[in-house]
């Protein structure tokens, strides 16, 4: 089953191909891994996404994409990826500036740790690995906010090494294509497929091509990951505490305030709420208290 890779005019072209690779899948009870990889290119080929950090993908600009993107859409993870490289345009720059600057500037992304994590990693590059990002997975993952498959993905995209790592995309594409009708299915199910179809010789434009391919599958069709023993659903937004953790670094952000005035600024939670979420931020080493008022900055 060889594909002609000028053989797409539209993405209704290929959804049909889609279906006829289905269809073989359905008939040989499996698929092999040279159609596979050219189901994968040939997509990429035609519809591959243009992004900012694949345009540059040095390790400074890999490594904030990467912290962005966890849990938040490509397009406005690009506005704000572009506005922290016109900011702070490489490891020193990010690691001078305050930690307001930088927690304002990550407004709007969500889970507002990743953005103390990053500025945190941002001081141990300059300070301890003079300037320059580790190529190493193992150290790279001892950095909070950097897990194994994030640290994968930065080896592959900012050193273009052939590493295995899994997320939610690339869950899909290996769903789709080689586990049939089963549920309930187990990452460690998936490695062994995954490292077994990498394209060694392109490690970071294959994994790019999966990420494309997945976020297609995802608009085309049930979604494969339902299927996933590591699918969850993310909690809503409105009444959560991500919400609750949002207005209180936003009123801080303006100035200090003491809790009794937080609770006045926050009245749509109730005041337990609001000093639990302030011990829980003073922990993690975003606020500090100084004369019972509550600043940005514990590092």
């Amino acid at each position: 089953m060889a594909v002609a890779m000028d053989f797409f005019y539209d993405v209704s072209d290929f959804f049909s191909f889609l279906e006829y690779v289905t269809s073989w899948l359905l008939y040989t009870g499996r698929m092999q891994k040279q159609d596979f990889q050219e189901v994968v290119w040939a997509f990429y080929h035609d519809y591959g996404r243009s992004m900012p950090w694949r345009v540059n993908h040095s390790p400074y600009a890999v490594v904030l994409s990467e912290f962005m993107l966890q849990q938040t859409q490509v397009p406005r993870v690009i506005q704000k990826f572009d506005l922290f490289m016109s900011s702070w345009k490489n490891w020193a720059e990010l690691a001078a500036a305050s930690q307001v600057d930088v927690i304002t500037a990550w407004k709007g992304l969500g889970y507002n740790r990743r953005a103390l994590w990053l500025h945190d990693l941002a001081r141990l590059v300059q300070d301890e690995h003079a300037g320059m990002l580790p190529q190493d997975r193992t150290v790279l993952e001892s950095f909070r906010g950097i897990g194994p498959n994030t640290a994968g993905a930065i080896m592959t995209y900012a050193f273009n090494e052939p590493v295995i790592f899994i997320e939610t995309n690339i869950r899909r594409v290996f769903i789709h294509h080689f586990m049939g009708d089963a549920v309930d299915i187990h990452d460690k199910e998936l490695m062994p497929l995954i490292e077994d179809c990498l394209d060694t010789e392109h490690p970071r434009e294959w994994y790019w091509a999966l990420m494309d391919y997945g976020t297609f599958l995802a608009t085309h069709m049930e979604n494969p990951n339902r299927r996933s023993k590591h699918h969850t659903i993310q909690s809503k937004f409105e009444g959560s505490k991500r919400q609750l953790r949002g207005k209180v670094l936003e009123a801080l952000i303006r100035e200090s305030q003491t809790g009794a005035e937080l609770y006045t600024a926050i009245p749509s939670f109730h005041q337990a709420e609001i000093k639990g979420v302030l011990q829980e931020l003073v922990r993690e080493g975003f606020l500090k208290v100084a004369d019972q008022h509550y600043v940005i900055g514990g590092l």
